[in-house]
């Protein structure tokens, strides 16, 4: 599994925040994406989980197909996880099998793959709350949680621990690691905390003047 990013660009209002950006994400590692504010990581991250389109530029998603010129349904196999998680006036359960149900599973199927979802956030004993009353750590598994459910290939976390206080934040690391280990998924996270990035990841990045350099490891 690959994901190869090729010379893309990304401007708003004249203002350039990608620029010929390049890089190839190999399967089964974790990238750490770090840079100043307006660096340019959030627009990256939405470009690469199809949410927003470059103004130039190829992404290319395991065939090697440029899937920003075809669409091959690889929105099912990749997913964002922002910092700020929306949810519905619902419960906990609910929250995370709605993916499920929009793409036609079955009941039991559904169940059961939600139930291991919040399984593997430690939200088990949450699952008949109402997800409005998580706290802002919980609410951040619960969406975390709603983007495994749907076994996707590729993950996407946007300052996944911003604002979170540091018993939920390790929570939070413990459970990247353990979807790196057990699911094998490429995840890519944006992060301030080069502490952090060097505890998850196996290749810290930067993002600067628009591009990404990959630092050495320490």
């Amino acid at each position: 599994m690959k994901l190869i990013v090729s010379d893309i660009w990304k401007s708003y209002n004249g203002n350039a925040v990608l620029k010929d950006c390049s890089f190839s994400f190999d399967s089964n590692n974790t990238y750490a994406l770090m840079g100043p504010n307006g660096s340019g990581k959030s627009t990256f991250l939405r470009i690469c989980s199809l949410l927003e389109e470059p103004d130039k530029g190829e992404i290319n998603y395991f065939s090697g197909e440029n899937i920003l010129k075809k669409d091959i349904g690889l929105r099912r196999r990749i997913t964002l996880v922002l910092p700020k998680v929306g949810m519905f006036n619902t419960t906990v359960l609910k929250n995370v099998a709605y993916g499920l149900k929009v793409r036609g599973m079955g009941r039991k199927e559904i169940e059961e793959r939600a139930s291991n979802a919040l399984e593997f956030v430690g939200l088990t004993h949450k699952r008949d709350q109402n997800a409005l009353t998580l706290s802002s750590g919980e609410a951040q598994r619960l969406g975390i949680a709603r983007a495994i459910v749907i076994e996707p290939e590729i993950i996407f976390l946007d300052e996944p621990t911003a604002s979170i206080d540091m018993k939920n934040t390790k929570i939070i690391e413990d459970i990247i690691i353990k979807m790196k280990e057990q699911k094998g998924t490429i995840i890519i996270l944006t992060t301030h905390d080069i502490a952090q990035a060097e505890r998850l990841a196996e290749k810290i990045l930067l993002m600067n003047e628009g591009k990404i350099i990959s630092i050495p490891p320490f």
